[in-house]
């Protein structure tokens, strides 16, 4: 009794949403309470039976309508009618397999692309560093000095003199040999300054951190923090780890604890291995030093703004500091202005690229999800004058056109539904395949793109939005209905087809040109991919093999340099197969690369903001230039007696010759001077190249000096041969470990060097090819749609045609004429379109162009392909009609 109480305490509209039953069997047994008495009202009035009931049953308004006007008294008759409405939907839906999977599959695959470009954008850009008040951490940069170039004691300067930040950190990316006790391995670690873990607000899983105080000066903090994957996977977990001493280049460090797994550094794609104090920077990299301030190495510097402090106001108190340092060191740091962005990929160095390119990536994207829209669009409005009659009929019989616009849109909603989470499924799917990627095999980075809550709302506002794109397409059509009309005529549509423009015409248009401008710009890319590869870049990579010795691993410095790396010059020329081998410090186009800043010979005042051009600079031994098959336009090579000795050479490239000198005729037998006032003369001028890590780099100054005058550790050998160089590898690192059995070396072609030079041009040719089969895909659904519907409802014309003797092409004419003329108007927009877009198509894929006749008489043939694809099966429908059996019919 008390639950049944409880029950019926319960408002009546909870009660109708979830115990419909119930609460109907009430309304059922009230309504009869009242029926009956009203039935004893005119039974007392001396009527029958019968008439009593009929006149109790008038004077409430019959009980179905007394039944709906307590429904709607509820409050909750819209949800009924959407409940209705969704089980319609299905209904209709599934007595439609064929357009249910295909309307399923095209926002699939619209969707699915959003949702993937969408969560790269989420997980490279928008999404902050895994660390404490991560919405109040900057990076700073020096714009026009590429980025992130700085000086260690520059940074001490912005870290004591600033007010605007809580603490600045610095950080840096090297690669080390890490010896345990076994066998010495590379390993990759952040240098960081000591109060790199406390400013970050960070706390160990294991042992401790180094800190401030723990620094005493230069390599006074031999202390090593292992990353949690390192320790797990290097150290199987071991927890004694801590206090136990390993070497880092013949150097003994000490492991004083593990970083919090959740935690894999400040660059979002860099995972290191483990973190070392920055003090102790030469033991890691004895090229670098800590104590001049024209000593500019890559480094990041971060820091939390203070609360109540803006960025704008930052950066003005950054800037102050700069004009302190501006007129203290004139010399060293020339002019000095500063700027603020998030870390990660935010800045200008690293970070503007790849924005353009994810952006660029979004904006086709969208594009596809635009041409499934029309797509859909034209396939809900053939749809809709399909069932004009069951629309006319609802209508009259009292349906009211909102309610039958709600059902349409209740389709469409539902349709982009399904279609978002077949697309959602496979973007996640394919989110988790990236996010473990690892596109450069000898640098431990990975794409950190775990979808998270932000793809799902994305992926599920996309559905509803698209579902009510091409929902409101049908709208006009249905709202313009004549019952009276359509019921008169019957099932076949007035008008002649194909004498005027259509919303249908209109959205297969929009859809081909978009699908156009998708197809050229995959052709765009592959074609640009190519000439890359087959350019010209200032060396010749193929058969040849670069070896790379790690010689401040193995302990080698100073002195000892130029001999070991001689042995080793001699041991690699002695392997057979060896055509010529060279040394240099930093091939073009591979890892990294040095820059100096030159000056005339007339310049005095040596200061940044006087030089003359700002090189890439080489240093090499004088075999480097014939076994890079690097061409020498004037003047004479390097030679072994070039070295300390000997007066100051240089070879330059022809960009030098002319930022410099004014030309290449000009240069040869002139005098430059480098940073620290060195004279060097110009003997010989090479061919212009490619030198950065960006194959799309303009062109850059360079400058070659002989490595016995500018003795450098960094060493790599180039190797070439007369066939496949890998083949020679097992001989070269034999040779190699007869010279020095603890030297750590790595080879590979100078070809797969390049990878990531080429890794955006490759991304970017593999992303626009993936997005233009989809929109291949989409254009061949669409005028496929478009030819089929023309064919289906013009069959009895077709079939009288054909009766009265029309030829087969004719036939075809007329059946599919309206949908070629719409595949050539949209092509030739889609190509006009791809055409204008050559400036940004261009600035993501090197040396791509869609001027290139290639490119168009590529994408005519590829849209023209498409469309006899899409129209093959209406046009043999169309030519195997039987016009008697048509005939008959009607």
């Amino acid at each position: 009794m008390r639950m049944e109480h409880w029950f019926y305490e319960i408002p009546l509209r909870v009660r109708s949403l979830f115990r419909r039953t119930r609460v109907e069997q009430e309304l059922d047994e009230e309504l009869q309470y009242h029926l009956e008495r009203k039935t004893e009202e005119f039974l007392a009035k001396g009527l029958t039976p019968d008439d009593a009931r009929k006149a109790a049953l008038r004077a409430m308004d019959g009980l179905t309508q007394c039944k709906e006007e307590c429904r709607e008294s509820r409050g909750v008759h819209f949800i009924e009618n959407a409940v209705q409405d969704v089980r319609y939907g299905l209904r209709v839906l599934r007595k439609s397999p064929g357009f249910t999977a295909v309307a399923v599959l095209t926002l699939a695959l619209g969707i699915g692309a959003n949702a993937v470009v969408f969560g790269i954008l989420n997980g490279l850009i928008l999404h902050p560093l895994n660390v404490p008040r991560s919405e109040s951490l900057y990076s700073i940069e020096r714009p026009g000095t590429f980025g992130e170039y700085q000086s260690y004691p520059d940074y001490v300067d912005l870290r004591d003199r600033n007010r605007s930040f809580d603490g600045l950190i610095a950080y840096s990316i090297s690669e080390v040999g890490l010896d345990t006790g076994n066998n010495p391995v590379r390993a990759w670690l952040y240098d960081v300054s000591t109060n790199y873990f406390d400013e970050l607000g960070l706390q160990p899983y294991l042992g401790r951190f180094f800190h401030a105080y723990d620094e005493h000066g230069p390599n006074s903090a031999p202390y090593i923090v292992l990353t949690h994957a390192y320790w797990h996977s290097h150290f199987q977990d071991d927890r004694g780890v801590v206090g136990r001493v390993v070497n880092l280049n013949k150097h003994p460090f000490t492991i004083v604890g593990v970083a919090p797994p959740e935690f894999r550094g400040t660059l979002l794609f860099f995972n290191p291995d483990f973190f070392v104090p920055l003090v102790n920077r030469t033991q890691v990299e004895p090229a670098l030093s800590l104590g001049g301030r024209g000593e500019r190495w890559i480094f990041t510097v971060l820091g939390h703004l203070k609360p109540g402090i803006a960025p704008a106001q930052a950066v003005a108190d950054l800037n102050s500091i700069g004009s302190y340092l501006e007129q203290n060191y004139p010399k060293d740091d020339g002019q000095m202005t500063f700027s603020l962005s998030r870390p990660g990929f935010s800045g200008d160095t690293v970070g503007r690229p790849i924005r353009e390119f994810v952006t660029g990536l979004m904006l086709l994207a969208g594009l596809i999800l635009l041409a499934a829209c029309a797509n859909l669009g034209s396939l809900f409005a053939a749809r809709a004058a399909d069932r004009a009659r069951e629309v006319a009929l609802r209508l009259a019989l009292g349906a009211s056109r909102n309610r039958i616009l709600r059902t349409l849109f209740t389709e469409a909603i539902l349709i982009s539904l399904m279609g978002g989470a077949v697309g959602l499924l496979f973007s996640v799917m394919l989110l988790g395949r990236l996010n473990v990627w690892q596109p450069l095999a000898r640098f431990p980075m990975h794409v950190p793109v775990n979808p998270d809550a932000n793809v799902y709302a994305v992926a599920l506002a996309l559905a509803v939005v698209s579902g009510l794109l091409f929902g409101i397409v049908p709208v006009r059509q249905v709202l313009r209905t004549d019952p009276y009309q359509i019921v008169k005529s019957g099932s076949r549509s007035s008008g002649t087809p194909g004498r005027r423009i259509t919303v249908r015409d209109l959205l297969l248009v929009v859809q081909v040109a978009i699908c156009a401008v998708l197809v050229m710009s995959s052709l765009v890319a592959v074609r640009g991919l190519a000439r890359s590869l087959d350019s010209r870049f200032g060396f010749e990579p193929r058969n040849a093999m670069l070896v790379q010795a790690y010689l401040h691993m193995a302990g080698y410095s100073d002195d000892s340099v130029p001999a070991v790396q001689k042995r080793l010059l001699d041991a690699v020329q002695s392997v057979p197969g060896v055509s010529s081998a060279a040394l240099v410090d930093n091939p073009p186009l591979v890892e990294g690369w040095n820059a100096a800043m030159v000056f005339s010979d007339r310049t005095t005042d040596l200061r940044p903001a006087n030089a003359a051009v700002t090189a890439i600079r080489y240093r090499i031994s004088p075999e480097y230039l014939p076994a890079a098959e690097t061409t020498l336009l004037t003047g004479r090579n390097f030679s072994p007696h070039d070295d300390k000795g000997a007066p100051r050479v240089a070879v330059v490239n022809r960009e030098f010759a002319r930022k410099v000198f004014g030309s290449v005729t000009a240069a040869a037998g002139r005098y430059f001077k480098m940073g620290d006032g060195t004279a060097v003369q110009v003997v010989g001028i090479a061919e212009d190249g490619k030198y950065t890590t960006n194959i799309a780099e303009a062109p850059q100054s360079a400058l070659f000096l002989p490595i016995l005058q500018w003795p450098t550790i960094e060493t790599w050998l180039v190797v070439r041969s007369g066939s496949d160089p890998q083949a020679l590898a097992p001989a070269i690192r034999s040779r190699l470990h007869d010279v020095d059995a603890g030297l750590p070396v790595f080879l590979e072609t100078w070809k797969k060097g390049m990878d990531g030079a080429l890794f955006t041009s490759r991304v970017a040719t593999v992303s626009l090819g993936v997005l233009g089969a989809i929109g291949a895909m989409l254009s061949i659904t669409g005028i496929f749609g478009m030819a089929a519907y023309s064919v289906s409802k013009r069959m009895r014309e077709l079939g009288i045609r054909m009766a009265l003797g029309a030829q087969r092409k004719e036939v075809l004419r007329a059946a599919l004429g309206r949908a070629i003329q719409l595949l050539a108007l949209g092509s030739a927009a889609g190509l006009a379109l791809g055409m204008l877009a050559g400036r940004v198509l261009a600035g993501i894929v090197y040396q791509a162009t869609p001027r290139d006749p290639l490119i168009l008489a590529g994408a005519v043939l590829a849209m023209s392909l498409l469309g006899l694809l899409a129209t093959w099966i209406p046009a043999q429908r169309a030519l195997s009609l039987d016009p008697v059996m048509l005939l008959r019919e009607e």
